[in-house]
């Protein structure tokens, strides 16, 4: 279970949104995976089966391009380089594509729960 997020708090506020979003942006640069051309959510692990079952979702497309990503990022590491500037990934890319389908999973998962566990009462 993930730990309770803050997000839908700040969300609704404008005011805090408008104050906390250039810490975020300065956050995910300095978190360093933009200079290896990686997006936020191929830092998900992937020891989840809810994970796995979702990157088995992803279209062929990208799931390639995940890949390449993550393997050009490893062989980057090992060599201790970095991309050059203009292949870094922009935030304008860094968008969501495998926590939308871990979200829908995992309520596909309780839905299923909530089913398998529903008591059938008869009326006389």
């Amino acid at each position: 279970m993930p730990p309770p997020s803050l997000a839908p708090f700040i969300i609704k506020r404008p005011w805090l949104l408008n104050m906390l979003k250039p810490v975020a942006q300065l956050y995910a640069n300095a978190a360093g995976y933009r200079q290896l051309g990686l997006r936020a959510d191929d830092l998900i692990s992937e020891e989840n089966e809810t994970v796995l079952q979702a990157l088995k979702r992803l279209p062929p497309k990208q799931s390639y391009d995940r890949i390449f990503r993550i393997r050009r990022a490893v062989q980057l590491s090992l060599s201790h380089k970095l991309l050059p500037k203009n292949e870094w990934t922009k935030p304008e890319e860094d968008v969501p594509y495998l926590g939308p389908l871990v979200e829908q999973l995992e309520n596909e998962i309780k839905e299923r729960e909530a089913l398998d566990t529903l008591e059938v009462v008869k009326k006389h």
